[in-house]
């Protein structure tokens, strides 16, 4: 099976371009006024337009209420809603329950325990996404989380790995954790927020040769 491969935090139809050729799987889109990645919902739309169907899209919410959230996913119409803040195992289920998008939920692993509370959104949600603890936002900050926490767990819900992901260290993460799926912003970027053709690619590559 290949490795699923998510680009996030695009902001241009010129990005999205990129991600597309170079073989990502997902690319995410942040709608969050406080990300250097964030775009408006009416932005979102239009970039979601240029995706072909081939490749997934993903809108990234931050602890938005519920209408607000349902909001967004009116307007952008993305095949997958992760949430990315302080939403409960029972929001999300709500909103797998109630819209036609894959719900995944990004969680903040620092150690075992954190890993072991994490396992309350299986069943809530159709992926967990495992990421460094937030730092000044909730992620895109460029930190990678301990993989060897990752290596033996058995996992009971579909999942992926993200935080400080970069055309470096991808192909180690997955050696180490052998994630299905792995997640990139800041490490394919020249400064926060500004995409890298290359870095892109070479992500891509350098994932699904790992």
């Amino acid at each position: 099976m290949s490795i699923g491969i998510k680009i996030c935090g695009l902001q241009t139809p010129q990005g999205i371009a990129a991600a597309v050729e170079a073989g990502a799987t997902h690319v995410g889109l942040v709608h969050f006024a406080r990300s250097p990645r964030h775009v408006s919902l009416d932005q979102a739309a239009a970039l979601r337009a240029q995706v072909p169907p081939s490749v997934r899209t993903v809108l990234l919410l931050v602890s938005m209420d519920a209408a607000d959230a349902a909001e967004a996913i009116a307007v952008v119409k993305p095949d997958i809603v992760q949430f990315h803040g302080a939403e409960t195992a029972e929001g999300c289920a709500f909103f797998r329950e109630n819209t036609p998008c894959e719900i995944w939920k990004a969680v903040g692993v620092k150690d075992a325990a954190s890993l072991a509370s994490s396992q309350r959104f299986v069943g809530a949600v159709d992926m967990i996404l495992y990421d460094a603890p937030a730092g000044k936002l909730p992620g895109g900050n460029g930190l990678a989380m301990d993989w060897s926490l990752l290596a033996n767990f058995q996992h009971k819900a579909p999942w992926g790995l993200a935080g400080g992901l970069t055309p470096a260290n991808v192909g180690e993460a997955i050696r180490q954790t052998k994630a299905p799926l792995v997640d990139t912003s800041s490490g394919v970027e020249s400064a926060p927020g500004v995409k890298d053709i290359d870095k892109i690619r070479a992500f891509c590559q350098a994932a699904r040769e790992a």
